[in-house]
């Protein structure tokens, strides 16, 4: 099938690929501008943007989709379909409809569930035990549009962002190409997303990553993992910034919110509003993740010693 792909983060990489690989026509690319990044901030290309070039693609970066030029080029590549996945780029109307068979979306949630910005996230912040790819017909409504497919996937009780958007890149490239071999078999229909069980994933912002000790665990521990690998879910210690890369909940032990009841090797133990939290990863301002028994070595740590003042 002839189509434009437009994405740009990691998860969009792996859809692409998979495009690519099952023999698709991938008759133009779009992907955000390069960014600056790092601590040079150099402008960093996406990770769109370095596949496409590996395999030659016409590329394309505009800063808007608005644009009677940015239509028009899109127009002149006579595609069959668009395929989205986490663009960043808000999709007119006129984009919309420009090709025959719509424009398809790879969405990391069972919608009507976590429409919106951060799906993966907040799937473990609620402690949902399952997510997994929809691929949606695009409406001009925030991720509204039917559903062609979807696919389900466990969340483990030790998944962290970072590991379960990998599974679900992953889902989604095998997804995108089953739907697609449907979509042009004329084998699938998109079925209307039901009116029930509508949740929003809002955008993730960085002080949602501080701690609140008094908590309690098993929802501090989500937030760990929710965190992982950005913006990583913080506290502080002697007033200095302590961020937790790694912890888990032990509901049976009970202490004041934020005293530290132990600390050894197997982690640290910490107080919560109900029950307590083995931190098990930290990092200091200016050092590394590491495992609690190297933190404890490089820094000395005694019960009754109060974390988040």
């Amino acid at each position: 099938m002839r189509l434009v792909f437009a994405g740009t983060p990691a998860f969009a990489e792996s859809a692409l690929r998979a495009l690519l690989e099952a023999g698709h026509n991938v008759a133009m690319v779009l992907t955000q501008p390069d960014r600056p990044a790092g601590r040079g901030l150099r402008l960093r290309a996406s990770e769109v943007k370095t596949l496409a070039c590996a395999y030659g693609l016409p590329l394309a970066q505009p800063t808007t989709l608005k644009s009677h030029e940015a239509l028009e080029s899109l127009r002149s590549a006579r595609a069959q379909v668009m395929v989205v996945a986490a663009y960043g780029l808000i999709l007119p109307a006129p984009v919309l409809e420009l090709f025959p068979l719509g424009c398809v979306n790879i969405h990391a949630s069972l919608l009507p569930r976590w429409r919106g910005a951060a799906p993966i996230q907040r799937a473990i912040l609620a402690g949902d035990r399952e997510t997994g790819i929809s691929i949606m017909r695009m409406e001009a409504s925030l991720d509204t549009g039917p559903v062609y497919l979807r696919r389900s996937l466990v969340i483990e009780s030790d998944d962290t962002a970072g590991s379960l958007h990998d599974k679900l890149a992953a889902l989604g490239g095998h997804c995108i190409v089953q739907a697609l071999a449907g979509i042009e078999a004329d084998s699938i229909r998109a079925v209307p997303q039901p009116e029930h069980g509508v949740t929003y994933a809002n955008k993730i912002e960085k002080q949602e990553a501080t701690i609140d000790w008094s908590r309690a665990a098993v929802q501090i521990e989500r937030q760990v993992r929710a965190f992982n690998p950005f913006p990583v879910a913080s506290s502080s210690l002697r007033g200095a910034p302590l961020r937790i890369w790694r912890a888990s909940a032990v509901v049976q032990r009970q202490d004041t919110p934020g005293r530290v009841i132990q600390a050894s090797d197997a982690g640290i133990l910490v107080g919560c509003g109900s029950g307590a939290l083995l931190l098990q990863e930290l990092q200091r301002a200016g050092g590394k993740p590491l495992p609690a028994g190297d933190f404890l070595r490089g820094t000395a740590l005694a019960p009754g010693e109060i974390l988040g003042q």
